[in-house]
């Protein structure tokens, strides 16, 4: 494999860093091109790979779908890695597409209409649907032989592999899955009005501030309000009680897309936000400054959005203050046996571990991780196919088989639950095995 790398913001960094360890002497992963707007940024990233015939630093602006053409066809890329932000997602496909290349993202764009209405019905609240860009392409990608993957990370990503394997193994029907994503990530030295911005900043403005939505397979999406569905939950691994909101997430449309077949009726994502950051982004929105739109500011134009994430403080330099876990999973309600069986599926990441372990903080190392697993399976042509697909469309077992073997360790927990067959520690070994025993066909 040849990669293009687009971004190389913090996640990107950890993809190739997760990647460089697993694939150390080069045996599927050749060459990897570093691109990103700011070429200083880019030639960082390939000092601290430390291997300058094989991580190549080069500029890139990705609103210019030539110019990512151009840099594929320079160093004969057959695929590309989009770690940009959303509102270029778009144009990288296409690049990816004209270039003849294979593709894959951390999610996708949406965009809402400015006045919402509210209520049931994706296409009342956006002007583009997320996801929907890229799968109404499919035909066209699997008609060239190019592949697609798209919605990689933690969540989507790792989140959706797990939905998948618990729809197969872990019930004979799953009716509802719940993406919860929290943790107690603290920076003991922060003062009482900080802010933290724990992700890319222009992610958590649109995720946050969209419209949010959920699944019925009864009703079809509802879409509220931001920081609607406030809920507590009890997070496991000592984190404690986490307080979620409901933000706008890709799994609400893929997880139907794939799991409607075995049973599921309901899915919905949360997110835990600190008091802070919430009542800065109710601040950030009312004043416009998540706009796109130019102000003239002493005689220069600027988009009020590119201020904020300029001036907010970076995730990727604020990792080695914090202290905690992340704990990112899926609450599934379903069927076994004849009962009731409700579980807690996910993956806990401790930030100091992190830290030590990659040089980069928890949520970003989360997020790296799920893609970089993703890419060693494509690379290794374990998971291949043409068209345009989210993880749940494979099989799930070599993914979390090389969780496994890198550490990147996943667990489950019963709930109140009638179905207690599995109540033992070696609980997902004993499935897990069963698992591998089975035929899987996506």
């Amino acid at each position: 494999m040849r990669m293009l790398l687009v971004g190389a913001g913090g996640v990107g960094e950890s993809i190739l860093k997760i990647l460089q360890e697993r694939d150390s002497e080069g045996k599927w992963l050749e060459k990897v091109i570093v691109s990103d707007y700011d070429l200083e940024r880019a030639e960082e990233v390939v000092e601290h790979l430390g291997e300058r015939d094989r991580f190549i630093a080069e500029r890139v602006n990705a609103k210019y779908m030539d110019d990512i053409v151009e840099l594929i066809k320079k160093h004969q890329c057959d695929f590309v890695m989009d770690a940009a932000a959303p509102f270029v997602t778009n144009i990288i496909f296409d690049a990816a597409y004209k270039a003849g290349a294979n593709y894959a993202n951390l999610g996708t764009l949406s965009v809402p209409y400015s006045h919402p209405k509210y209520g049931y019905g994706l296409e009342n609240n956006f002007k583009e649907i997320m996801t929907h860009y890229h799968f109404d392409h499919h035909e066209n990608w699997k008609k060239q032989g190019q592949l697609a993957l798209i919605c990689l990370g933690i969540d989507p990503g790792v989140v959706n592999v797990f939905a998948k394997f618990a729809a197969l193994f872990l019930f004979d029907e799953i009716h509802e899955v719940h993406v919860k994503d929290g943790g107690n990530l603290e920076i003991p030295t922060a003062g009482e009005n900080d802010v933290v911005f724990g992700f890319n900043v222009w992610t958590v403005l649109d995720e946050v501030l969209n419209p949010n939505v959920e699944w019925d397979k009864e009703k079809g999406f509802l879409v509220e309000p931001p920081f609607a569905g406030r809920e507590v939950f009890e997070m496991p691994d000592g984190v404690g009680t986490n307080t979620l909101i409901k933000v706008e997430h890709e799994e609400t449309v893929t997880f139907p897309r794939y799991l409607e077949k075995y049973g599921l009726k309901k899915c919905s994502f949360k997110i835990a936000l600190d008091d802070n950051l919430i009542n800065a982004l109710k601040v950030i929105d009312a004043m416009g400054l998540r706009s796109l739109q130019e102000i003239e500011v002493d005689g220069k134009m600027v988009k009020p959005r590119d201020v904020v994430a300029a001036a907010a403080p970076q995730p990727k330099n604020i990792g080695n203050e914090m202290i905690g876990k992340m704990v990112v999973g899926i609450h599934c309600i379903g069927m076994k046996d004849g009962m009731k069986r409700e579980l807690f599926m996910y993956q806990s990441f401790d930030n100091q571990e992190s830290i030590e372990k990659w040089g980069m903080q928890a949520v970003v190392a989360q997020t790296g991780f799920g893609a970089a697993i993703a890419i060693e399976l494509l690379g290794k042509g374990i998971w291949k196919d043409t068209g345009v697909y989210s993880p749940e469309y494979f099989d799930p077992i070599p993914f979390l088989e090389i969780m496994e073997e890198a550490g990147f360790k996943y667990s489950l927990v019963e709930m109140d639950s009638e179905y207690k067959a599995f109540q033992d520690k070696k609980v997902m070994e004993h499935i897990f095995m069963e698992a591998k025993e089975s035929q899987i066909n996506p």
